[in-house]
């Protein structure tokens, strides 16, 4: 027969005992405290420890609408939408696709400064943090303010967790997303998963010549629909290019013709060399010509 533990080791058994439960506590997920929300107009959310934490951007990007040239009908579109939004009014999801460097993230920064006063706000989620996306919109449901969570970038490999959280939210949970959220996705791809030539071997064609798709592309295709607005960006032409350069020099206080015509070939030269005539590319000539000026 076992004998109970002396008396004098109770103690040592307490404290054995208060640092396993110490751990276990620090183990479970806790709930964050709320953000200040009269900090920003912006807000990052991040994972720290088994908790997310929404946390204020201290130095907004202040890209404005009449910074961003030779988009003006992705431009249109999107204030239109985001507009309705902020006036309560219906408003879709938006996806962002097309060539790199040609104002897609630039132009969601663009709005929110545009009707920030109007009580817009936005929450940049990484692709990884997607899976906690119903948590957010938990978080915010019972706030004021209309939100746009921010994804910028957005593609997904095969079985990534943040794909399915994403539908959901979207369109497809038994919840229904609350009424002052909308997501805005930019992506280099129109239907966010890679594609593959094999895939192409699940389409089915009829007697008469219809072609249907498989279930692979089924489901590929599936989340790009949930979103109800799709804006598309192109490559620039080399006179939409040089527009470009021009309105980021005169953004950075060149004004004096003859220097703004002597930039020209240089900024050719300097799309040719990174091998693309980019907005970005545009801004950062600009940049370089403005400072060594």
């Amino acid at each position: 027969m076992s004998s109970l533990p002396e008396p004098a080791h109770w103690s040592s058994l307490l404290q054995r005992l208060e640092r396993v439960l110490d751990r276990v506590e620090a183990a479970l997920p806790h709930a964050s405290a709320a953000p200040d929300w009269e900090a920003s107009t912006a807000y990052r959310y991040r994972r720290r420890g088994n908790a997310g934490v929404l946390e204020p951007v201290r130095h907004v990007a202040t890209i404005r609408l009449a910074d961003l040239k030779e988009v003006e009908l992705q431009k249109a579109r999107l204030v239109a939408n985001t507009r309705q939004f902020v006036a309560r009014r219906p408003a879709n999801n938006v996806l962002l696709t097309g060539a790199r460097g040609t104002g897609k993230s630039s132009l969601i920064k663009a709005c929110l400064n545009e009707f920030a006063p109007q009580g817009l706000r936005l929450i940049e989620v990484d692709k990884a943090d997607l899976v906690d996306l119903t948590d957010i919109v938990d978080r915010i449901a019972e706030r004021p303010e209309r939100f746009v969570i921010f994804c910028d970038d957005l593609s997904f490999d095969e079985g990534e967790p943040g794909y399915k959280a994403l539908k959901s939210v979207l369109d497809g949970s038994v919840a229904q997303a609350s009424e002052n959220l909308l997501i805005y996705a930019t992506s280099n791809r129109r239907h966010l998963l890679p594609e593959y030539m094999r895939e192409n071997l699940t389409y089915t064609h009829t007697d008469d010549g219809e072609v249907h798709p498989g279930e692979v592309i089924e489901e590929k295709i599936s989340l790009s629909e949930r979103f109800g607005l799709w804006l598309s960006f192109y490559p620039f032409t080399q006179a939409e290019y040089l527009a470009i350069v021009a309105q980021w020099l005169h953004h950075f206080g060149e004004t004096d013709a003859a220097r703004l015509e002597a930039a020209r070939p240089e900024a050719l030269v300097w799309a040719l060399e990174r091998g693309s005539r980019s907005g970005r590319v545009a801004y950062q000539f600009a940049r370089d010509w403005c400072g060594r000026a």
